[in-house]
């Protein structure tokens, strides 16, 4: 291994998880983390040792915002975004919640100030970088700059919650 190669830093691995309900519309948080720029975000973070993206997603869903009825969660992208000296690969999840489910809850109030049901065509803005780039992506659309997509192998064709 050169020096070179040991000073970049190791690529960050997330998960964003696009909730969405019965009714279409998608779980979206507005994020107030200390040192960014206000944005809104999928519900997401790192993944842990030992875990799929799947159940990074569910997780993270559970533990930012209180809710823990996600299922079918299954990976519709992974995201690849190479600037800014970091590899970030995150993988988008796309995943169902009962419509009888809890509402959402700031359980993280230093990171997250709401939770917002949004239709996928009124979300809020700005986005979160990684979340423009996968909700992008499940909707069909041109990434932003510096992002590219990886579309899982038809793993979301009959998806219900698939627009």
């Amino acid at each position: 291994m050169s020096a070179a190669s040991r000073e970049r830093p190791r690529p960050v691995v997330g998960v964003g998880a696009l909730v969405v309900r019965a009714d279409g519309a998608v779980l979206i948080g507005h994020r107030i983390k200390s040192g960014e720029t206000p944005s809104w975000c999928l519900p997401g973070g790192s993944v842990e040792a030992g875990e799929t993206f799947e159940e990074a997603a569910v997780r993270e869903t559970a533990e930012e915002c209180g809710l823990g009825d996600v299922r079918e969660a299954r990976v519709f992208t992974v995201a690849l975004h190479t600037g800014g000296g970091r590899t970030h690969v995150t993988a988008g999840v796309l995943a169902r919640v009962d419509p009888s489910a809890a509402a959402p809850t700031t359980s993280e109030p230093e990171v997250f100030d709401r939770w917002v049901w949004a239709a996928p065509d009124d979300l809020p803005a700005p986005l979160f970088p990684a979340s423009a780039a996968l909700l992008a992506a499940w909707r069909g659309e041109p990434v932003p700059a510096g992002w590219t997509v990886y579309p899982s192998d038809g793993a979301v064709r009959d998806h219900p919650a698939v627009p």
